[in-house]
């Protein structure tokens, strides 16, 4: 960092607008993928999923909320873990302040994990957190969505996991599912992300990707983070 490059102001501004061109052609570039994205086939849900959660018992359709479109946000939590993933628990952080905004476009956003609800809820209020959070632990729906793996599939390190066979290198990983629900009540699976395809929805992330240092995690990855209440401990 101090053998950086340090410049006039008038060179900064020439570099800057060089730069502000190349951002210009990614804002592009991203708006006709995400155009793509909406574009892509879905798959109607035939199967019945029961969710344990603060309404007791819903199915996948009840967790619409009287809104068309849902987002799922994978959360990795084992029903054998004292805890949430503290990397997912930093994606969490996020989700609060945005679900009203969410709300008033015709979308609902939960977080789906296959702990017990007890756990869940023990776990939220540790967090200070509000948004839904439902368990999917007597349910396939972890596994049909690719986010949780058998021992078996674990032993042999042989998953379908980010839409390739690898090992999973845990027994739930973390994802995100786009669903939307037709006006006769028909629901369909409209999209799903993995691995670094969640970076998108972490704001945190996007603010680190602006300052000099960057997100400064080389090769060791996102070794620096803790739950926001493990901090200097």
């Amino acid at each position: 960092m101090a053998r950086h490059t340090v410049v006039s102001r008038k060179d900064w501004i020439m570099a800057r607008k060089a730069l502000l061109v190349k951002e210009k052609k990614f804002t592009k570039l991203r708006d006709r993928l995400s155009q793509e994205r909406r574009q892509l086939p879905w798959v109607k849900v035939d199967k019945e999923y029961v969710f344990d959660g603060p309404n007791g018992t819903e199915t996948l359709s009840d967790l619409f909320d009287g809104r068309s479109q849902l987002i799922v946000y994978h959360f990795m939590f084992a029903p054998d873990w004292d805890a949430g993933c503290k990397h997912c628990s930093f994606w969490a952080d996020n989700f609060n302040p945005i679900i009203v905004h969410l709300n008033h476009r015709d979308v609902t956003m939960v977080a789906v994990s296959r702990a017990p609800y007890s756990k869940l809820t023990a776990y939220k209020k540790r967090m200070g957190w509000d948004f839904k959070w439902v368990s999917s632990g007597n349910s396939d729906f972890n596994y049909d969505y690719y986010v949780s793996f058998t021992p078996e599939e674990e032993a042999k390190k042989q998953a379908f996991f980010n839409y390739k066979t690898q090992d999973p290198d845990s027994s739930d990983r973390e994802g995100a599912s786009v669903f939307y629900k037709d006006p006769k009540g028909n629901v369909f699976h409209t999209y799903s992300t993995y691995a670094r395809g969640i970076d998108m929805v972490n704001g945190a992330y996007h603010y680190l990707d602006l300052v000099p240092k960057g997100r400064d995690e080389g090769k060791t990855g996102p070794s620096w983070l803790r739950r926001h209440d493990e901090y200097g401990r």
